[in-house]
């Protein structure tokens, strides 16, 4: 069966000729333009042409890889802002801790030199908690009955008295600290030696010398230490200094007298117990029976 295209279709060259000329032709334009380079303006000319639709069809694709950068660089900076955080907060936590290590150091330099200076055995001991009693001033301490402590011994720091040992465990101990309202405390004024008595519980953490005289040699500024008639704590600690003296009330016998801590009691957490041997201590001064005698002629009326 003939399946050729009918004669009218048949106009001009087959298909292979066609073919033939233009292989020929390309051939042809490949030779000329390598050996005479008469094609390069075409190119160029042709390439500048076709350059805003190259553009055109590249937008999607570039519009996707920004895209796909940018959602990548988005989380790329929320791990690395979560990294910095985490970081940072290290960081921040180890500065707190370095500041911490610090000032402890600095403390236990303090308590050294102020056991150094002491000729008493001591044992540093560490504030764990306060006590929950709100009405006391009371620390509970690391050290107890296994350490050397007994009720009744002083706690100092390197700037002077805190308190006292009160109660005792195996393990831990309880002090009542200088400005509680039960605290007392025989004292010396070191200027000129007179002795009082410091009570606690004055308001803003002061203590007070109550009973004084009206004509007593106190000024503001001058320093109270122990005088050590009480056989507890050791003559010669610092105790404060006079923040004013009050005149005296209505009666006019006393006058009022209140004295600031030298020691840091709300702030430090290092405290120095004295492992004080109450037989050791020199004892209070006792009055021969001539001068009872004395001082009850004096007392007598007339």
């Amino acid at each position: 069966m003939d399946r050729s295209p009918p004669a009218f279709f048949n106009q001009g060259p087959s298909a292979h000729a066609r073919m033939a000329f233009f292989a020929a032709l390309a051939v042809a334009l490949l030779v000329v333009d390598a050996r005479l380079g008469a094609l390069a303006a075409l190119r160029q000319g042709v390439g500048t042409l076709l350059y805003p639709l190259q553009r055109s069809l590249l937008v999607p694709r570039d519009a996707l890889s920004m895209g796909r950068e940018y959602l990548a660089g988005i989380d790329r900076l929320r791990t690395e802002n979560t990294e910095l955080r985490r970081l940072e907060t290290v960081n921040a936590r180890a500065l707190l801790q370095a500041e911490q290590l610090a000032a402890e150091n600095q403390q236990l330099r303090e308590l050294v030199g102020a056991r150094e200076r002491l000729a008493i055995r001591s044992v540093i001991a560490e504030v764990l908690y306060d006590t929950r009693d709100p009405y006391t001033r009371r620390l509970v301490l690391d050290k107890g009955l296994q350490q050397g402590l007994l009720a009744g011994q002083p706690v100092i720091d390197a700037s002077g008295v805190v308190g006292q040992v009160t109660r005792v465990l195996p393990l831990s101990a309880e002090i009542t600290l200088l400005t509680d309202r039960g605290a007392t405390l025989p004292v010396e004024l070191q200027r000129t030696g007179q002795r009082a008595i410091a009570f606690g519980g004055a308001p803003d953490g002061l203590l007070d010398l109550r009973f004084m005289a009206a004509s007593s040699d106190i000024r503001a500024g001058d320093t109270l230490v122990t005088s050590g008639l009480d056989g507890v704590y050791p003559p010669g600690l610092p105790v404060g200094q006079v923040a004013r003296v009050e005149a005296p009330g209505t009666s006019g016998l006393f006058g009022r007298v209140l004295v600031t801590p030298a020691a840091a009691i709300d702030s430090q957490r290092l405290m120095l117990v004295l492992l004080v041997d109450r037989s050791a201590l020199p004892p209070p001064p006792t009055e021969t029976p001539a001068q009872g005698r004395q001082r009850k002629s004096r007392t007598e009326p007339r």
